[in-house]
């Protein structure tokens, strides 16, 4: 029971990635908040868990809806100690020229400004007591891909992010660390292909398979082990650090 009596926000917690963390926080004794857009992705989870959670509908990219989430999680459970942003957008192979403004303001704010805005209402809480935000960014932040500039941007900034937070926040007792996930096996995955849908179904495992140098790809559990250990007091002195779970895909 690693996380016994705390207290955690898991945005993108109705899939995926999220909703392994959110389960597996659960397990190890965690009061979970489980916070996405799609409401009853969220609520889903949350019958997963059964008791000492709270689902939350919210756009993580509006500061009106981060601003309710976080008031709901203290009003509920009177404190916040682990933040795990997990909420993201992917991108299909773009040419530059064909991507459209709206599609880089997207990956903007939802895989980085969502950090800025969930840290911002988030921390003046953890300042009393510490604790700990995890960022969910992606081994594309440092192992840039044709067609996927905005997404690259967008994750490059979210562990530059990450590093700046850790410094700032680290006289508070607040530690931030960001996971790079490699290729993953979640709904997600086949979303960053473009062609026919039947095709990229057979396709989008294959291809990113022989991607990966361990032959595998990374599995949601993965993700919520790694963000495990960096929320427990295991990694009690691990900050500003971007932990690859990627199968060696980054080498």
């Amino acid at each position: 029971m690693l996380l016994e009596g705390k207290v955690a926000i898991v945005t993108g917690g109705g899939s995926g990635m999220g909703r392994a963390v959110s389960l597996l926080f659960a397990e190890q004794g965690a009061h979970v908040v489980v916070a996405d857009i799609n409401e009853e992705a969220a609520r889903q989870t949350a019958d997963h868990i059964g008791s000492s959670v709270l689902p939350v509908q919210g756009n993580v990219a509006e500061a009106e809806d981060v601003k309710r989430m976080v008031e709901q999680t203290v009003d509920r459970f009177g404190r916040i100690d682990m933040l795990v942003n997990n909420a993201g957008v992917p991108l299909a192979f773009t040419p530059i020229e064909e991507t459209e403004d709206d599609i880089w303001d997207r990956m903007m704010d939802v895989n980085a400004k969502s950090i800025f805005l969930t840290a911002k209402h988030v921390v003046p809480h953890m300042k009393k007591n510490g604790g700990v935000i995890v960022n969910t960014a992606s081994i594309a932040g440092i192992r840039a891909r044709p067609g996927l500039h905005a997404y690259c941007a967008s994750k490059g900034a979210a562990i530059m992010l990450t590093k700046a937070l850790a410094i700032e926040l680290a006289p508070y007792k607040i530690r931030v660390n960001a996971i790079n996930p490699g290729p993953a096996d979640t709904p997600m995955l086949s979303r960053f292909m473009n062609g026919d849908a039947e095709q990229i179904e057979k396709d989008t495992k294959e291809i990113f398979i022989n991607s990966v140098p361990l032959g595998t790809l990374i599995e949601a559990q993965d993700i919520a082990n790694a963000a495990l250990y960096l929320c427990s007091d295991l990694a009690a002195k691990v900050t500003g650090e971007v932990l690859n779970v990627d199968g060696g895909r980054g080498i």
